[in-house]
């Protein structure tokens, strides 16, 4: 007969109430409710743990695919009713049941048996989920016979003693002439490779000489009945047996193995965990075969020395073992695996790094000079901020990617009036002198005719027309540029001089600030946001640019305005706002520091905890000489000065 130790598992789906319905995600499809029945369909020996015993101890486990462990109970302890998320997922429940589950489980016994099952699930809201599985016992099992031959020619004492561990008497049962025939319950649980250790020693009684006989049984399986009868053969001299292996514990047992959901190894990282100078690496670890083990993961790259780092537990839906790493090199494949008590668990797997680029002609060397128009349609000179015609190999001089209000040769309408205002130029007097170029970008507000404030500013996009009527100023600037990379941080080399505002708009302003004529000190910003926005009307989503510089802003259109704070395509933005004796970095991070000299300047950018997978399609970066200068507010004195953009990553 068989000996099995049964149970059913119920799961039902309904709406009720109770403590532990708050360890469900919201994210997940409902709930359903977990009852479990359970009776040792098995004959007991005589000190074994009785029914009653084995339920009230037996250990629940309950799994969920790629989450882990999300339920541990005993029989006597398991709420009821008990809920899990219904959903999509995977579970596995295991029940290990008798010795094992003891504090102090003995390794070797002639009483207690090990039971085990396990069996996947799934829950369906707002339906019954009904699942039945068999646990057998989980014990390597010995039946040791001594045969007549035996106590015919050895004296009483004779013993045969067998365990898992020569060394190690608590891990060893002894059998002698008492007890020939009895099954012994061995724990293989968390054994690499298991095995048995044996030493036959008697008296032999014709000439009261020692026998001894050692021997191994390698590859034990849990739930096999190793039988073995001892036979002395008078002629020889010679102990021998012949074993038998019965596989009547683990019939059931066998077929339920290949349920095992966790499987020790790599488990996969998302695209957007590897980043230009980290990752974070996962793996999926059995609990149960390895309990208490230390786990790490190691890392290289090409053929060179394995790095080991100690991984951390959370049960996720990316595995239950985590690490982040840093410090990584850009652009780079790795090599990574898993590794368990020193040793190597599972197939290595390969990452690779992110590309770490940094902006086009940030230091603007290079650039040219184009004819655009001013109101009376005459030829006014302004600058761009590359250069088509050089010859140069420096890829970056052939780039369109910065601009500024100035326009361009492309720009439509009146750039600005009859003053021939040029707002944005290079200056090759005053630059970053501890940088490897020798000129920058002087973004200075002006004012027009006397009736507007013109800003200075440079950013990334287009700059695409500009209109006067009166002292009614419009501008439409195209912002941002096709971008892929992930940065930390933009570093940036300016300065900044400033005046009292001489232009502040009557109505409009997007803060509760007060400004005041000829008063208030103006400031400049610098702001940088990478995301996904789209091109095209707004009405269908889009933000009305173009597919290269998608984000336009109409300057007389409040509503086209964007805060990247609060925009729901923008993934991660920054800024600095620089007034005459300190900055302020993200709007918190205040910095007292002159703004008179050439500075250095380091933006984080700020990424949403939302939209960490999320890999952005553009960058956009906006310098303005004033702050508010999109709302025609600053001073016609102000003047930023910028120098050898960088983007870090770390």
């Amino acid at each position: 007969m068989k000996k099995i130790l049964s149970y059913a598992v119920l799961c039902l789906a309904i709406s009720v109430a109770s403590c532990n319905k708050a360890e469900i995600d919201e994210k997940d499809s409902g709930f359903g409710i977990l009852s479990m029945n359970m009776s040792v369909d098995a004959p007991l020996t005589k000190a074994s743990m009785s029914q009653d015993e084995l339920l009230k101890t037996a250990s629940v486990k309950i799994y969920r695919d790629k989450k882990g462990l999300v339920r541990s109970y005993t029989m006597e302890t398991m709420p009821s009713p008990l809920y899990l998320a219904a959903g999509n997922y995977n579970y596995r429940v295991d029940v290990e049941a008798g010795e094992v589950v003891k504090q102090n489980p003995a390794k070797a016994s002639f009483e207690q048996k090990s039971y085990k099952g396990s069996e996947l699930f799934t829950i369906t809201a707002n339906q019954v989920n009904t699942v039945k599985v068999d646990a057998t016992v989980s014990n390597a099992v010995t039946q040791i016979s001594f045969g007549p031959t035996v106590s015919e020619n050895f004296q009483d004492g004779y013993t045969f003693t067998i365990g898992l561990d020569a060394d190690d008497s608590a891990t060893q049962l002894v059998y002698n002439a008492s007890n020939s025939g009895a099954e012994g319950y061995f724990i293989i649980d968390g054994i690499k490779k298991p095995e048995f250790s044996w030493t036959f020693a008697g008296t032999l009684k014709k000439d009261g000489s020692s026998f001894l006989k050692t021997g191994t049984i390698n590859n034990l399986v849990a739930g096999n009945l190793y039988k073995m009868n001892l036979i002395y053969t008078v002629k020889d001299g010679e102990l021998g047996f012949t074993l038998m292996v019965d596989d009547s514990y683990s019939a059931i047992f066998n077929e339920r193995i290949e349920f095992e959901p966790v499987s020790t190894g790599i488990a996969p990282s998302k695209e957007y965990e590897f980043w230009a100078t980290r990752a974070t690496l996962h793996a999926d670890v059995d609990e149960t075969e390895n309990a208490g083990k230390k786990v790490q993961f190691a890392y290289r790259t090409g053929n060179g020395e394995w790095i080991y780092k100690d991984a951390s537990y959370e049960s996720t839906d990316n595995g239950n073992y985590h690490l982040g790493v840093n410090g990584l090199i850009p652009s780079t494949e790795y090599t990574y695996k898993l590794v368990i008590d020193g040793e190597d668990a599972g197939d290595p797997a390969i990452f690779t790094t992110d590309d770490a680029p940094n902006l086009p002609n940030a230091g603007f060397e290079h650039y040219s000079i184009v004819t655009g128009k001013n109101n009376s349609n005459a030829d006014k000179i302004v600058y761009k901020f590359y250069n088509p015609d050089c010859s140069c190999d420096d890829s970056d001089a052939h780039k369109k990617f910065w601009a500024s209000g100035n326009g361009d040769e492309e720009s439509t309408g009146s750039l600005f009036p009859g003053d021939f205002a040029v707002i944005t130029t290079i200056d090759t007097q005053d630059y970053n002198t501890l940088g490897s170029g020798k000129c920058s970008v002087r973004a200075q507000s002006q004012a027009a005719m006397g009736a507007a404030l013109a800003a200075g500013n440079l950013f990334t996009g287009q700059f695409v027309s500009a209109k006067l009527e009166g002292s009614s100023q419009t501008g439409t600037v195209n912002f941002g540029r096709k971008w892929t990379s992930r940065p930390s941080a933009l570093k940036v080399m300016c300065k900044y001089t400033t005046g009292t505002m001489d232009f502040v708009a009557d109505s409009g302003l997007p803060t509760d600030e007060t400004f005041i004529k000829g008063t208030t000190k103006d400031r400049a910003q610098i702001k940088i946001a990478i995301g996904t926005w789209k091109s095209g009307s707004r009405d269908r989503g889009g933000y009305g640019g173009t597919a290269d510089s998608p984000v336009q802003v109409i300057t007389s259109d409040v509503s086209t305005h964007v805060d990247f704070n609060t925009d729901g395509n923008t993934i991660a933005n920054g800024d600095v706002v620089i007034f005459e004796d300190r900055h302020v970095i993200n709007q918190t991070k205040e910095v007292s520091k002159s703004s008179s000299s050439w500075m250095e300047i380091i933006i984080p950018l700020n990424y949403r905890d939302d939209k960490l997978d999320i890999k952005p399609t553009h960058i956009v970066i906006s310098c303005a000489a004033s702050q508010y200068g999109d709302y025609f507010t600053g001073s016609s004195d102000s003047k930023l000065w910028l120098d050898d953009f960088e983007l870090i990553y770390e």
